[in-house]
């Protein structure tokens, strides 16, 4: 079995685990935690890992990859998964800088933080694979009063663009998925979004199949997971 290092507490990757393999997540709330432990079935559950742990600080993200690599061995397959519900509550005049920094030390901050830690696992090795997901929240702004999302994540968007071309020919396999509509659970969906299960089998799809590299795969509807999904077109 292979060992899936994913950086964020979310169900779109319990596909991940009822394809056979052991996931870690790390996360740092424990309530988010042992809420995610109760949505996976019993029969699986012995293949998730939890763990508790600040990816956006370089000393203790450097703790928790060592107690990942005692609680799980050798890690194949990293999928980076950094976000937040955000409302900033005004336009960007009425904000402050402390702000701004919050939203760019989230997103960008720990992304590259998460980045430097945990990618030396797998940098080597042209059977892993460091998967980032990330939004179309950095190209458009969604809404009044969400900007300040729009700034950060135009910069992890810019982030894994400097990594893809700054480690050409890395061994791992480097992708990046951009969703660019919304995702919910089966009872919270609307027109357009995507089902976070088949979004989940989408991204173990990526991670199984090892056939790509330094791309970036838009997923703008339901239709392009069917692609993906059924059709093999990662």
């Amino acid at each position: 079995l292979n060992s899936l290092l994913h950086s964020f507490e979310t169900s779109q990757f319990f596909q991940t685990l009822a394809k056979g393999f052991k996931v870690a997540v790390i996360s740092r709330d424990n309530s988010r935690l042992e809420k995610l432990r109760g949505f996976v079935s019993p029969s699986i559950r012995d293949n998730l890992t939890t763990l508790v742990g600040n990816v956006g600080s370089e000393e203790e993200a450097e703790v928790v990859k060592h107690a990942l690599l005692k609680s799980v061995g050798k890690v194949t397959d990293i999928v980076s998964s950094l976000g937040f519900s955000w409302w900033q509550g005004g336009p960007p005049h009425t904000q402050t800088l402390k702000e701004l920094h919050w939203v760019i030390e989230t997103l960008l901050f720990s992304t590259f933080v998460s980045w430097k830690v945990f990618f030396p696992l797998v940098r080597d090795d042209p059977n892993c694979t460091y998967t980032f997901i990330t939004g179309g929240a950095g190209e458009k702004l969604l809404m009044p009063g969400t900007g300040f999302l729009t700034v950060g994540a135009a910069s992890t968007l810019a982030f894994c663009q400097v990594l893809r071309e700054e480690y050409p020919e890395v061994p791992c396999k480097l992708n990046q998925v951009k969703i660019n509509t919304g995702v919910a659970i089966p009872e919270r969906m609307a027109p357009g979004y995507l089902n976070h299960l088949d979004l989940g089998e989408a991204v173990a799809t990526l991670v199984e199949r090892k056939n790509t590299t330094h791309t970036v795969f838009p997923v703008n509807s339901p239709s392009d997971l069917k692609n993906v999904i059924l059709e093999g077109n990662l």
